[in-house]
């Protein structure tokens, strides 16, 4: 995925001006309650919306957004990649979806089946 794709669909999760991911708006995105975005990154609740641990959140919820980016590039829009996110079961992982592999802290797998896909092998 180029990097102007991976920022233009991360533009789109952060408040306007706001140097930061939006954990608000990524749980919009996504259609998830922001407890669900808190389990799914790794954080408590508490963190997403508290202004000291922007940072950490930023690093939390990255690779979500750059999984949601590279589906996004695939699907043609970002309420498919969403759809795909939670619901499409990958093939491989016995059911699971890309969601369940995140919150099981395997985000780097899943980008590397979206890059495998994208590259033409397609499991």
């Amino acid at each position: 995925m180029n990097s102007m794709a991976l920022q233009s669909t991360a533009q789109q999760f952060r408040d306007a001006g706001a140097p930061f991911l939006s954990a608000r708006l990524l749980a919009e995105g996504l259609g998830v309650t922001l407890t669900e975005l808190a389990s799914l990154a790794g954080v408590a609740r508490n963190t997403l919306t508290a202004k000291s641990g922007a940072r950490k959140v930023d690093q939390a919820l990255s690779p979500v957004v750059r999984i949601v980016a590279m589906a996004s590039e695939m699907a043609g829009d970002e309420s498919r990649a969403a759809i795909w996110f939670k619901h499409q079961p990958l093939p491989g992982w016995a059911g699971k979806t890309a969601y369940d592999l995140v919150r099981e802290r395997k985000a780097d797998k899943v980008i590397a089946y979206l890059e495998a896909v994208r590259s033409g092998v397609y499991a």
